[in-house]
């Protein structure tokens, strides 16, 4: 499956709403350092619910790290000001999906080293500046799972 690196998060109940999807779709849980809170967080561990002991969650101390726990996987970076939709791309099982902090977005040097065509967006409205971190991560895997057919999923007749 898919994994989600989330680069800086900066909002303990972003990261446990990501958590929680990320439990229910099978897909991996990356966090770079430092973060802008601690994993014991209360407003973390509630939005998160009781999904942190079945999520794949792994803390790197930075982004090589990451990627090479991960075996340099394909790589794509989201970010509003990227030129490819997300929906352009054909996801791999093991690609990676990296997301930059809530407050600022990726930074530049991390943009540059990810090719170009790897940079994604979500559409969006004119004049619209971004759209909550743990809904963009939501969409993204959902549209990696989609087309790898749901695999794994529990379906119900």
């Amino acid at each position: 499956m898919i994994n989600v690196i989330l680069f800086e998060p900066e909002i303990p109940p972003n990261t446990g709403n990501i958590i929680r999807l990320c439990a229910n779709t099978g897909a991996g849980l990356h966090l770079v350092e430092p973060l802008g809170f601690d994993l014991d967080d209360a407003k973390l561990r509630r939005a998160g619910l009781d999904y942190h002991e079945s999520a794949r969650l792994h803390r790197h101390a930075s982004l090589a790290d990451c990627l090479a726990f991960l075996g340099q996987p394909r790589l794509f970076a989201f970010s509003a000001r990227a030129g490819h939709r997300f929906d352009s791309v054909a996801y791999a099982h093991n690609d990676a999906l990296l997301f930059g902090p809530e407050t600022r977005g990726l930074p530049e040097a991390v943009m540059a080293g990810i090719e170009p065509a790897h940079r994604l967006q979500l559409p969006m409205r004119p004049g619209q500046r971004s759209l909550n971190l743990s809904n963009a991560v939501a969409v993204a895997v959902f549209e990696a799972w989609r087309q790898s057919g749901y695999d794994g999923a529990q379906t119900h007749d």
